[in-house]
């Protein structure tokens, strides 16, 4: 039962974890500070452990790790979709 406690909060905590960064860039519409380099291995990190989490029929892991996967998405969505904005040329005439 502990142990399961500590699986939810674990996976709640990892959950939104990426929710500030999102605001973030939603407010400010720049991701100039976001990596895509960490991101895009952070990606395939938890897209790995969600594969792990259906093979061990796991549903804290699946959940977790799908709903980050899901949020990851969405911020590398963001900076691709705000990375124009943020590039020195962007401001030129066209």
């Amino acid at each position: 039962m502990f142990l399961s406690i500590i699986g939810l909060v674990a996976a709640g905590l990892t959950m939104f974890s990426f929710l500030p960064q999102i605001f973030k860039v939603l407010r400010l519409k720049s991701s100039r500070d976001v990596s895509e380099a960490t991101l895009f291995q952070l990606s395939a990190g938890v897209a790995l452990w969600l594969i792990y989490g259906f093979g061990k029929r796991d549903v804290i892991i699946i959940l977790a790790n799908g709903v980050t996967l899901l949020s990851l998405l969405v911020l590398l969505f963001l900076c691709f979709k705000y990375k124009a904005v943020d590039s020195p040329n962007s401001a030129l005439p066209k």
